[in-house]
């Protein structure tokens, strides 16, 4: 269709970096889909990465050929800086991003754009890891993205199934609040876009996706996935400190959730930590005898231990204390993490006492002495876990209330957002309560007269 006279509802991104060989081809496929397919007005913007080889040329070459195609010329490199560049700047009411060799088949576009455009959703992905998504990868990437996905999942407390689908879309006002707050210009940028989103309870629609690997791409992965890993490190910090501005967000944009569950009482909270906890055991000693056989016992034992302790602490969060909202999440489990020292503390001691007293025990012994050692330190996570870590639910009786007060505003703190936050459930007490000031509001629903 013409895109001439109607205002601007999709800018499709493509960032690229020395693509010489198939940017013709996969902007040519592209516009010709969105011309035959889509029925709304879009443009195709080709964000070159500081290319040193004839990408630039072909860029402007395809933009003064095909319509509604521009290109935009970055002089340093990296996906996240050019992304934050063209988004930030963009009239589009949807944002896209698309991976420029075209892995993910694009018959997923419209459902992927459509919640954005009618309101419902806050942001899109598409995801290989769903149970219908159809995807021809090597089992080398399969492995690194399955894992890198589930360490998110499981450090980070996220829903999202697939951080690095080449394949997203967000809605420009939201965009406009969270890109500043995105500091990675490179592979990790749009991880760390979707945990800020998630953490300030904005809604993120997946859809599972046909995606097909490039065989000569050059990502390196190895490389992308350390700095990754450190990404998560730095946005996990800066979120347990405060140091973004989540509430803030959550006042704008977040959907308020339904009234949470109360926290279950003393006994109830010894049986299911007691089933987590052998569910943990048992896990520990399977990672245990598979890893024992490959690295010495002292590095077997912290790798299975760490890996049942991120599990762990997410179990005992959800069942055993009744804890679903995502505030405070982070910071949960960064306190597991240093029960997690505490555990390997005391199973470590046990096993180099064993080693002094037994030189040659066999793997069998240290299995015993370990699990014993685990179950002591799973005790005294218990303890931990109730009277410090998840210490001000269990005083309330109620989940860790999801809805947080903003961080900034005030009487005129912006309502335009209300209907995301709406639902039969909402915790407003009358329907005038929806109309006044976030901090009012909320206030009235911790206090309802």
């Amino acid at each position: 269709m013409s895109n001439t006279s109607l205002p601007l509802s999709l800018d499709i991104v493509v960032p690229v970096y020395n693509e010489q060989a198939t940017l013709d081809t996969s902007i040519r496929r592209l516009h010709d889909y969105l011309t035959g397919q889509v029925d709304v007005a879009w443009r195709i913007t080709i964000a070159d990465n500081a290319s040193t080889d004839e990408t630039p040329a072909i860029a402007d070459r395809l933009a003064s050929e095909l319509g509604d195609v521009i290109a935009v010329h970055l002089a340093q490199k990296g996906r996240g800086r050019a992304l934050k560049h063209v988004w930030g700047s963009s009239p589009a009411e949807v944002l896209v991003y698309l991976d420029e060799d075209l892995s993910t088949d694009l018959a997923a576009l419209p459902p992927l754009v459509a919640p954005l455009l009618s309101g419902h959703s806050d942001l899109a992905i598409g995801t290989r890891l769903g149970r219908t998504a159809r995807v021809s990868r090597g089992g080398k990437r399969e492995f690194i993205s399955r894992s890198y996905n589930l360490l998110l999942r499981r450090t980070m407390s996220v829903g999202f199934t697939d951080a690095q689908c080449g394949f997203k879309a967000i809605r420009r006002d939201v965009a406009d609040r969270l890109l500043p707050l995105v500091e990675d210009d490179a592979w990790f940028f749009d991880t760390e876009l979707l945990i800020l989103a998630e953490r300030a309870g904005m809604r993120i629609h997946e859809i599972p996706v046909d995606w097909v690997d490039d065989p000569d791409s050059s990502v390196d992965i190895v490389g992308t996935a350390v700095e990754d890993i450190r990404g998560m490190l730095r946005v996990g910090s800066n979120i347990a400190r405060g140091r973004i501005p989540l509430e803030a967000i959550y006042a704008e944009f977040g959907r308020r959730p339904f009234e949470p569950p109360r926290v279950p009482g003393f006994f109830g909270q010894v049986v299911r930590f007691a089933a987590v906890g052998v569910l943990s055991t048992a896990a520990f000693a399977l990672l245990y005898l598979v890893l024992q056989g490959v690295m010495a016992a002292q590095a077997a034992n912290f790798v299975a231990l760490l890996l049942t302790t991120l599990a762990n602490t997410w179990a005992n969060r959800r069942f055993t204390f009744g804890v679903r909202g995502r505030p405070g999440a982070v910071r949960h489990q960064f306190q597991g993490l240093i029960v997690f020292g505490i555990a390997w503390a005391m199973t470590s001691g046990s096993l180099v006492l064993l080693n002094v007293a037994a030189p040659n025990a066999p793997a069998q012994v240290e299995l015993i002495v370990l699990t014993i050692a685990n179950l002591l330190a799973t005790l005294v996570r218990f303890a931990l876990l109730r009277l410090w870590v998840f210490r001000a639910q269990v005083r309330r009786g109620v989940a860790e209330a999801p809805t947080p007060p903003p961080a900034s505003g005030g009487p005129d703190a912006s309502v335009s957002h209300q209907p995301h936050s709406r639902g039969p459930h909402a915790n407003a007490p009358t329907p005038s309560d929806r109309k006044t000031a976030v901090a009012d509001g909320l206030r009235q629903e911790a206090n309802p007269s």
